[in-house]
């Protein structure tokens, strides 16, 4: 095995809503490869986290660094170049719904490449292909399922070939055999394509079944209190917090 190599690395980083602070001292490494868990109980700052690393909300504090470059430290050229590494799939999917399968994944190969009109529409049914939708391209959202919805979106996301993929609640909405299938297919393209994956989630299953890193954010404390794989957390962890959340679902807790 290869040594890991870290691909994003969050230093000193603070969180607030103007002097409300949601999270403060935040550091943490993401190795190339990972499919790294940001949990935490309700009202935490999870999806604020991965705003802050995907450049829609600035830190009041810290870094964010891809490699060696701060994203909000860099300039608006570089920043751009750094936003076309990432492929974001929203807790909706978030799909055009006046636009087709086909239409909705061409539209970041529009917008972003001087690709030809028959090599958008190959990388088009290559991309819906991988997560099992072929054949659909001409099918609108409306017309396919909720999990199909979010394969979907999972395909835009990954039209650009990104280095990460973030996804935000990915498995909410979904009965648990199709969630299963989504976590099925966030490994299989994390090994096919060899991205970096940060997840925002909270649904335990998930979790265990992918999460090889991992960070816990602490509402009362507002700061993170455990990092790493969630598996050895659950068998090492001293934290009470962390236990009680890693395991709710012995108990039948929700």
């Amino acid at each position: 095995m290869n040594q890991k190599k870290s691909h994003i690395t969050v230093t000193d980083l603070t969180m607030a809503y103007g002097d409300f602070v949601v999270m403060r001292d935040l550091n943490f490494t993401i190795n190339r490869g990972d499919i790294f868990i940001i949990m935490g109980g309700s009202g935490c700052g999870k999806s604020t986290l991965m705003r802050h690393m995907v450049g829609l909300k600035q830190p009041a504090k810290g870094q964010v660094l891809y490699g060696d470059v701060s994203f909000w430290a860099a300039g608006p050229k570089e920043k751009e170049g750094l936003k076309r590494r990432f492929g974001i799939l929203y807790q909706s999917g978030a799909l055009w719904s006046s636009m087709t399968l086909s239409e909705n994944v061409a539209l970041p190969l529009e917008q972003y490449t001087k690709l030809s009109r028959k090599q958008i529409r190959e990388q088009v049914s290559l991309k819906l292909a991988l997560v099992g939708l072929a054949g659909f391209e001409e099918f609108y959202p409306s017309e396919i399922s909720g999990g199909m919805c979010k394969r979907a979106g999972l395909a835009r996301a990954m039209a650009l070939d990104p280095e990460v993929l973030f996804f935000d609640e990915p498995s909410a909405g979904l009965d648990p055999v199709s969630a299963k299938r989504l976590d099925d297919l966030i490994l299989e393209l994390r090994d096919s394509l060899g991205a970096t994956v940060v997840i925002v989630t909270h649904e335990l299953a998930s979790i265990f079944a992918i999460g090889s890193n991992s960070v816990f954010l602490d509402t009362e404390t507002r700061t993170m209190i455990a990092t790493g794989d969630p598996n050895v957390l659950l068998r090492d962890s001293r934290d009470p917090k962390v236990q009680i959340f890693l395991r709710r679902g012995e108990t039948g807790e929700k």
